[in-house]
């Protein structure tokens, strides 16, 4: 089920609240500082809908359900990441990030391009097959 776009007026209510970084017909960017606090009103025993009401976002302006949703991620990448997954942009590179793989010791660089070996290896074998199975089917 897709949200309701959100409305011009309310638009212009929800880029005045200091929370609301950005608005767009169908998403709002709230601050970091907005996220965080959130969470941890949350752990103190607040509900979503009081923590977004007393920041001055209406749920039913928003979604009702957005409060529950949005809580529930945040708390997720809290839970990962601490604090700094609320605090910095982590949209486009997953919620852990990849690997740095300089700060690998030797042994661990060593399984790791064996692992990389085992799969490439695994991957041709499929090729050849796939190969041999269109060779039979081409006679």
């Amino acid at each position: 089920m897709s949200r309701q776009p959100i409305n011009e007026s309310i638009r212009r209510l929800l880029e005045g609240n200091p929370n609301v970084l950005h608005v767009t017909d169908k998403t709002i960017q709230y601050s970091p500082e907005f996220k965080l606090s959130a969470v941890k009103a949350y752990q103190e025993g607040k509900t979503p809908y009081e923590i977004f009401l007393e920041a001055g976002l209406d749920p039913r302006q928003i979604g009702t359900d957005i409060p529950k949703q949005s809580l529930k991620r945040w708390r997720k990448s809290y839970d990962a990441l601490g604090e700094e997954g609320l605090l910095s942009e982590r949209r486009g590179r997953g919620s852990t990030g990849r690997p740095v793989t300089r700060n690998l010791s030797a042994e661990e660089q060593l399984k790791k391009a064996q692992a990389k070996i085992k799969y490439l290896e695994a991957e041709l074998e499929l090729l050849k097959k796939l190969e041999a199975a269109e060779r039979r089917l081409r006679k």
